[in-house]
């Protein structure tokens, strides 16, 4: 699966690496591993990383961002990753490359590059990136390995989340095997502080619950302002406080932005990500995103999640 894309690295002397908006542990796990991958294995060539930063996970990023030029992409491979839609793409010069890579594991929305490599059974991104060092021989440092391994971590939820599967555990075995300090690790992506966990407390305090038990929190720009936080932070970094929650099978959580209004959509059980479409975002089966243009439009989603959950029940839908 993998020879196309090794082919295309092997082609390019100079290539430039994007992921996601708004990185998450996968999207900078899988940028920086692959990164160290490519400089590793060919250290002829010139390999630039690019996008914004992450409070949260820039401990992943060993080495900074590079700020670059336009004239930087020409005769370049734009590699894209962990992205399945180009609205979300970190970067929107990845089209003055001479040629674009994208290697995902989300549900496929559009077509974004010349060579795409998705295969949604897999947990995460990072989890791609190993395996095609492990089906084509790159050379994986322990720089490379630590990064993946994050990646991993994170988007199958410490393991916990059904995308993991043995493939899962055969990938983070051979990371492991290359000197990963998973303790570390685990300390800088799980160790909370006060300030963090006083804010837990006050999403849990506002949430709110459909006449199905979809939860549910909306945090306002004022709100945001008050709390001194951002509307990514509010949406993606909170929304799990309403998860496993008895009874709770999907929830949501909206946060005003300058672009409209911030929607992560989470399920235990139904596949939220045709709502997610619907809406003009994507994402899995069950952990999708959207920005929708206002409050109206968000309320309009809430209810087609409630009557998702109400459809999954012997109740009449009103």
């Amino acid at each position: 699966m993998f020879e196309q894309a090794l082919d295309l690295i092997r082609q390019y002397d100079k290539i430039i690496i994007h992921r996601h908006k708004n990185p998450d542990g996968d999207a900078l796990g899988s940028q920086v591993g692959l990164y160290h991958m490519i400089r590793d294995t060919f250290p002829s060539k010139t390999v630039h990383m690019v996008g914004e930063g992450s409070r949260r996970y820039d401990f992943i990023a060993d080495t900074p961002m590079s700020e670059l030029p336009d004239s930087a992409w020409a005769g370049a491979l734009a590699i894209i990753l962990d992205t399945s839609a180009k609205s979300l793409i970190s970067d929107d010069r990845y089209q003055l490359a001479a040629r674009t890579l994208r290697i995902d594991h989300h549900i496929q929305g559009e077509k974004v590059a010349d060579v795409e490599i998705d295969d949604t059974s897999y947990e995460s991104c990072a989890g791609l990136v190993t395996e095609m060092a492990i089906e084509t021989g790159m050379v994986v440092s322990d720089k490379a390995a630590t990064a993946l391994f994050a990646g991993t971590v994170t988007d199958s939820g410490r393991f916990r989340f059904d995308c993991t599967t043995s493939g899962t555990f055969r990938r983070v075995s051979f990371l492991l095997e290359r000197n990963v300090n998973m303790d570390s690790v685990y300390k800088k992506l799980y160790t909370t502080d006060i300030a963090s966990l006083k804010l837990k407390a006050h999403f849990i305090q506002k949430a709110r619950f459909t006449g199905h038990n979809v939860g549910w929190m909306y945090t306002d720009k004022a709100e945001l302002k008050e709390l001194g936080i951002s509307a990514f932070t509010a949406s993606r970094g909170y929304v799990n406080t309403l998860s496993d929650l008895e009874g709770v099978n999907v929830w949501v959580a909206f946060a005003e932005a300058d672009e409209g209004i911030l929607c992560e959509l989470r399920s235990a059980e139904p596949n939220i990500n045709p709502i997610a479409v619907k809406y003009g975002g994507g994402g899995h089966a069950k952990a999708s995103g959207a920005t929708v243009r206002d409050r109206e439009t968000a309320m309009a989603m809430l209810k087609d999640l409630d009557e998702l959950v109400c459809s999954r029940t012997s109740q009449q839908c009103l």
